[in-house]
């Protein structure tokens, strides 16, 4: 396999737009746990506490997301510099770690893309409940 210095680069606008839609959901899910934290702290209230719960849970998978994405920028560029130094095998070999890494990356989006209406399920349960309940 012949690997150019341009392939490992092809990554460069996807691994791009991906720590974009991450750090978005980072910041939109703090923001979100803060306000259950107050919520929390004023009202005692179980139901705020399964949410934060589930919270935690995404919050994790979007840092291990970026963590596995920061890895893959990076052995793109270490797969770019073992092109220009004449190093094909290494450049395959950290082209394709990178590829792994990305591929991680996107299944921890996939699981907490899956999860992330976990929190709206918890306050449709508890509407369903006392709707029933009364």
């Amino acid at each position: 396999m012949t690997l150019e210095v341009s392939t490992p680069a092809l990554l460069f606008p996807a691994i791009s737009l991906l720590f974009l839609s991450y750090t978005n959901r980072f910041l939109h899910l703090s923001a979100l746990i803060r306000n259950l934290h107050s919520d929390w702290l004023a009202q005692h209230n179980d139901l705020l506490q399964a949410q934060i719960i589930n919270l935690r849970r995404r919050l994790t998978l979007i840092r291990t997301m970026q963590l596995f994405g920061a890895v893959s920028l990076f052995f793109c560029v270490m797969a770019m510099l073992s092109v220009i130094a004449g190093h094909h095998l290494l450049a395959v070999l950290t082209f394709l770690s990178a590829l792994i890494m990305m591929a991680l990356s996107l299944a921890c989006l996939i699981y907490e893309v899956w999860i992330s209406g976990g929190a709206l399920r918890i306050l449709l349960n508890a509407v369903e409940t006392e709707s029933n309940g009364v």
